[in-house]
């Protein structure tokens, strides 16, 4: 199989690129592989080891204070989950009982831009919601698309400085953003959704909002099965062309938050209906692509979804900062039922976005009301800057016969058979384009219109030819209309583009 690896390297020696310096941790000791965590086997779960992985999550964290370093710009919402179906054979979680109503606290966002950005400004747009369960608060942190660029958190830290600002001039640069892109082929996907009209959408209540990863849901007999969690608007999902978008920002450019408070506070209530998709642990590699890999989705004719549940928000914050900003989400806030799977995005997501809440609003974070369990929380943490907690005790360790706590056996980590071999290699099966294509083939004559205009606009920015017609290569091997229309509409050379598409392996 031609690996993109090889591609890369062969262009660099055809164009004469120089030698890079070596890549070095905090400490001076070289980098071995910044491309791939560390993992336990192909299907295996990340390893706390990979000290390179945890150190670039770590700095990343603590680059802005106090402001999010991603999904600084939000609005939050209360509201109810209730669930219509039983799902007592696929997970001990109580929330999935029939007719259960669970609390929730919902925060939308933007990804990239900061916390003071126009909300018409194109931006994958975060659904981040706060389960206020009876077994403890579960967070699904998810985005309005179903997909992501990367699949593998090493790369997360890379992919937000190269779409945030530059460090030299504070201004964003499409030269800096698909100068990274062009590493990240299977990025291709994610392209096709956020540059079509999805990526401005006309309100919050007009966009889906998808786990994106793969997670575990697991029984009363420790079975388990992967699922994904997908939200669909009952409002339609509706996006704004160019034109619209310039005609908003003018009129209004708080139009996602003034429009949510606006319909809520007059009792339009906004509702999502939850389905998911169920993958047996056997038929994990019976795809050809690889289910645990971000980049993709599960097609609903191979993998079919059902409806679960509804979403209904019905309460908007009193305060702002108290509520909205000082809400903190995190993938490894789970409940019995629940776990992650082995995707790797998510596998550094869990560590990352807990670390990230402690920097931002210190280690009692989680004492804040918006964030506070309605269960009591029974541990032996204690202290620290901001404690609100009332501990009374002598003990503050576990076991101990004065004051034993039981543990609770549903609660424990499944079984999960995995690899014998601990590796750092990319996932065999990439196939970064076939979804890609089929996106755009799914779309509307306008809907592919409005794409091409909106991706050129800043891929025709691009000013290094290499950069631009490898990008624009992908495309065009994801579809070849795709990519010959793009590759008119930013001036690049077609001849190149389908002689790199050849090379590309699917």
């Amino acid at each position: 199989m031609f690996k993109f690896s090889l591609l890369v390297a062969m262009l660099a020696t055809a164009t004469g690129v120089t030698q890079a310096a070596t890549l070095t941790k905090d400490n001076g000791a070289p980098v071995g592989d910044n491309q791939n965590s560390i993992t336990a086997g192909e299907y295996g779960p990340t390893l706390l080891q990979d000290v390179q992985l945890v150190q670039k999550l770590q700095r990343f964290g603590r680059e802005r204070i106090p402001e999010r370093v991603v999904h600084a710009r939000g609005t939050g919402a209360y509201g109810e989950f209730v669930a219509s179906k039983d799902l007592s054979d696929l997970t001990v979680a109580s929330m999935f009982k029939g007719g259960t109503k669970t609390p929730v606290f919902l925060r939308f966002s933007t990804v990239i831009h900061p916390k003071g950005s126009p909300e018409t400004l194109r931006d994958p747009h975060g659904f981040g919601l706060k389960f206020y369960t009876q077994e403890g608060n579960w967070d699904l942190v998810g985005n309005n698309l179903p997909v992501f660029f990367i699949r593998d958190a090493i790369k997360f830290p890379d992919f937000i400085h190269a779409m945030k600002p530059s460090p030299v001039s504070n201004v964003q640069d499409a030269n800096r953003v698909f100068d990274f892109l062009q590493s990240q082929p299977w990025s291709v996907n994610m392209l096709t959704y956020v540059y079509s009209n999805l990526g401005t959408p006309v309100s919050y209540r007009n966009l889906d909002g998808f786990g994106v990863h793969a997670f575990k849901l697991y029984n009363a007999k420790g079975e388990y099965q992967y699922v994904k969690f997908n939200f669909r608007t009952k409002q339609g999902v509706k996006g704004m062309n160019l034109e619209e978008t310039a005609a908003m920002q003018a009129k209004d450019f708080n139009h996602l938050t003034n429009d949510l408070y606006n319909n809520i506070n007059a009792g339009h209530f906004p509702k999502w209906d939850l389905y998911i998709q169920v993958i047996d642990p056997k038929d994990l590699n019976n795809f050809d692509f690889n289910p645990l890999d971000a980049t993709k989705i599960w097609p609903t004719h191979l993998v079919p979804e059902f409806k679960v549940g509804t979403l209904t928000l019905n309460r908007m914050p009193k305060n702002f900062f108290n509520e909205t900003e000082q809400s903190a989400f995190a993938p490894g806030n789970l409940i019995p039922g629940i776990e992650p799977s082995e995707d790797r995005l998510l596998q550094g997501r869990i560590f990352s976005y807990s670390d990230t809440q402690m920097y931002r609003l210190g280690a009692n974070h989680q004492q804040i009301p918006v964030n506070r369990p309605l269960v009591a929380v029974q541990n032996n943490n204690q202290e620290g800057a901001m404690n609100m907690s009332h501990r009374d005790s002598d003990v503050n360790y576990e076991p101990s016969r004065a004051e034993p706590k039981s543990a609770v056996l549903h609660a424990k980590a499944v079984n999960t058979p995995l690899g014998e071999k601990v590796l750092q290699q990319a996932i065999q099966k990439e196939q970064p384009f076939k979804q890609a294509g089929e996106l755009y083939r799914s779309y509307s004559t306008q809907e592919k219109n409005d794409l091409i205009r909106n991706l050129a606009a800043d891929l025709g920015q691009v000013k290094d030819p290499e950069t631009k017609n490898l990008m624009l290569s992908y495309f065009y091997k994801a579809d070849a209309d795709y990519g010959r229309r793009l590759t008119a509409a930013t001036k690049g050379n077609l001849k190149q583009v389908e002689a790199k598409a050849a090379l590309l392996q699917d």
